[in-house]
């Protein structure tokens, strides 16, 4: 693949540090600092968006609703005929419905399972019914607006993937996706000494529970449908449960993230993705598109294998865009991967 990006049909905007939830697989909550990517500065560098051609937007954080001028980003971004999807933990639809379905093409929510499951990984006071409200809130004002869900997949939820799908069902979700919870990179902050990974990682017992539930799902029919992912994805998942604990080699997913998309997060550093180290930084100097081309962003695409690079093959996700796909379903659902 050429090293130099000439086109960047994806860029995801990790817009605000903080979130409001405490969940038991994520480090997020636990920082100490409130950062957030200033409206201005991301405005600065819209010539360089365009020039891009970046074609959709992923905003995330943290909470990126608690982020203060999220809607004037959106909303420029807009203008410009981006997409944008928004990935929340849900809490704080209700408050911003309005605004949301006035300036976000598409939400997807975070769901763990069945409500008590809910309330229990998120460690929010009715945290459940606080999603189910501001779901209702977004059809209220836009019966046909589109919001699915994520559920990552842990040891607390490993065994009710079936009822986490009648549960976006009961909804009234498009559709649902599931991810396996990260236990080894030091994406969004993650530490050793600060996350539990053994509160999360499935023991043996629990990853024949989990293919018993993944095989159910597919059984049904619903992958590539309800479901977004083909069942080669959704067991893995189950390989990747496996690889934590030493049983077998990880196998790097197919992959060509780096290429097609590129990370900013709050502080300016810009990734290839959420697990690889910064290739750079905007700046005043440094508009977008000269930090995805610059020598330390050329280097790193040049000498990428994904097949053997340990970071890619302990991924938990993976974005591949072939050539030619546009913003359809099947691009959409490609975005799960953030």
């Amino acid at each position: 693949m050429n090293a130099v990006i000439e086109r960047l049909p994806i860029l995801v905007l990790d817009v605000y540090r903080r979130c409001n939830c405490r969940c038991i697989m994520c480090d997020i909550w636990k920082r100490d600092t409130a950062g957030e990517l200033s409206p201005d500065e991301l405005l600065r560098h819209l010539p360089a968006i365009e020039r891009l051609g970046v074609e959709w937007v992923v905003l995330t954080g943290g909470e990126p609703l608690m982020h203060f001028g999220l809607f004037r980003i959106a909303a420029a971004l807009r203008e410009r005929r981006i997409r944008i999807t928004l990935l929340t933990t849900g809490l704080l639809l209700g408050r911003f419905a309005e605004e949301v379905v006035r300036t976000i093409d598409d939400v997807i929510v975070s769901l763990d399972g069945p409500p008590q499951i809910q309330d229990q990984i998120r460690r929010v006071s009715a945290a459940f019914e606080r999603l189910r409200a501001g779901i209702a809130a977004l059809h209220h004002h836009k019966p046909d607006f589109p919001v699915s869900a994520r559920a990552t997949v842990q040891k607390a939820n490993c065994d009710c993937l079936i009822q986490t799908v009648e549960t976006a069902r009961e909804l009234q979700l498009d559709s649902i996706s599931f991810l396996a919870a990260d236990t080894h990179s030091a994406a969004f902050d993650h530490h050793p000494t600060t996350l539990n990974a053994n509160s999360i990682r499935l023991g043996e017992t629990d990853i024949e529970r989990l293919r018993l539930q993944i095989e159910a799902l597919i059984s049904s029919g619903e992958c590539g449908r309800f479901i977004t992912e083909t069942p080669e994805k959704l067991r893995r998942i189950v390989d990747h449960a496996r690889w934590s604990i030493g049983i077998g080699e990880p196998v790097a997913p197919r992959c060509n993230a780096p290429w097609v998309s590129a990370v900013l997060d709050s502080k300016g550093a810009v990734r290839p993705c959420f697990f690889h180290s910064p290739i750079g930084r905007i700046s005043a100097a440094d508009e977008l598109d000269r930090v995805l081309n610059g020598p330390e962003a050329i280097a790193f695409r040049t000498s990428l294998d994904i097949a053997t690079h340990p970071v890619c093959r302990r991924c938990v996700c993976s974005l591949h865009r072939s050539p030619g796909t546009t913003g359809s379903d099947r691009g959409r659902a490609a975005l799960r991967a953030f």
